[in-house]
């Protein structure tokens, strides 16, 4: 140090001595130390005016402050900026305020499944009608995708299951008929919702009451539901579901569920009748004849003298069918079928099943022999 710092440094000492109630000062400390602790000390006031005077500018300028932080950053909008509008847009695309929450929405489905077990379709509907839900894709085969299907007990894919944020919305008062709540979440009732069916994931059930061929205990089931005045079902039972009886017989089950539209009166009597026709163990003759005469009983306002006539010459037990039809004797079969078809989400007849997989309903009969036979080697 030259002479002139040293003179500063003296003066400087002799100042701070005399304010010991601020700075202590030690008068053994040489002019330097007092020198390097004055400038410590000095550094320290400044470094504690910035950190006051940045957080006076925060606290003042509140969501101002944020906005110019974030525009340097090159993103970021502030409450303030937020709350001034409900459209805005930021880095191509435009951002649109909602009251609701976000919802999340797991898609259960099934890479393999192809085509007919993509969301698509059905995410853009329920878009349109709940803009703030956030999708998640869940594999079937997963072990999330496993516990969900045990929890909700699902039969297809795809499938949907809502958070429990759903319950704040518009749509759920809307939409909770055709919801299935299990725990904090909601999966949609694909089947009563009417939508589509990509992959059946089980087998239709099979009961003692219904009307069944062949061994109960053939490895291979094959469960078909069937509308007699339909004919498209009348071509598919003779083209297919007759010959597949008679050239399988004991090798495989075969399970016959009446499943007809609700408004239809003949059907609902020619369900009827099969099941009586069934109770003497001719169902297979009779459904041939009433196939057969779909476009006869099919013109008539009230079918059952026909079914009458038809039992006659078919040599049944005329006495014990006629009550049989007349009483309804088998209406809570008939309607429990109906209801398995429902539940099980048919849409459209012919509707069959080997296994858990529903044939196409452009199959040929090569086409369900190669699953059948390919069912029976496993």
């Amino acid at each position: 140090m030259d002479e002139k710092e040293i003179r500063e440094a003296e003066i400087l000492k002799e100042e701070l001595s005399k304010h010991e109630e601020e700075i202590f000062v030690d008068p053994d400390q040489s002019v330097e130390e007092v020198l390097i602790d004055s400038i410590d000390e000095k550094n320290h006031k400044i470094k504690n005016l910035i950190s006051m005077v940045i957080l006076l500018a925060g606290l003042f300028v509140g969501s101002l402050f944020v906005d110019v932080i974030q525009l340097a950053r090159g993103g970021g909008f502030s409450q303030k900026a937020l709350n001034s509008t409900d459209v805005f847009q930021s880095s191509g695309k435009t951002w649109v305020a909602y009251t609701e929450p976000m919802v999340t929405i797991k898609v259960v489905s099934d890479d393999a499944c192809g085509e007919a077990c993509k969301p698509d379709e059905v995410l853009v509907g329920l878009k349109g009608a709940l803009p703030t839900m956030l999708t998640q894709k869940i594999d079937v085969n997963s072990t999330e995708g496993k516990k969900l299907i045990a929890q909700f007990k699902l039969k297809t894919i795809p499938a949907f299951i809502f958070s429990k944020e759903i319950e704040k919305t518009e749509l759920f008062a809307k939409a909770q008929p055709f919801l299935d709540q299990q725990g904090d979440a909601y999966a949609i009732k694909s089947a009563e919702a009417g939508f589509p069916v990509g992959k059946y994931l089980v087998a239709p059930t099979v009961s003692n009451q219904d009307i069944t061929l062949g061994s109960v205990d053939a490895k291979v089931k094959v469960v078909s539901f069937n509308y007699f005045q339909n004919p498209d079902d009348k071509k598919f039972y003779q083209a297919i579901i007759a010959p597949m009886i008679k050239d399988y017989g004991d090798k495989i089950q075969f399970v016959f569920k009446n499943y007809f539209p609700t408004a239809s009166t003949l059907g609902a009597q020619a369900a009827m009748a099969g099941e009586c026709a069934n109770a003497q163990g001719k169902f297979l003759v009779y459904a041939d004849k009433l196939f057969a005469n779909q476009a006869v009983w099919g013109k008539t306002k009230d079918a059952n003298p026909t079914f009458k006539g038809y039992a006659a010459s078919l040599g049944l037990k005329v006495v014990d069918f006629n009550k049989c039809l007349d009483t309804k004797q088998f209406q809570a079969q008939v309607d429990a079928t109906q209801k398995d078809g429902q539940d099980f989400g048919i849409q459209l007849t012919p509707a069959l099943f080997v296994g858990s997989d529903l044939q196409p309903a452009t199959a040929t009969y090569d086409d369900v022999k190669k699953v059948l036979d390919d069912q029976l080697q496993k």
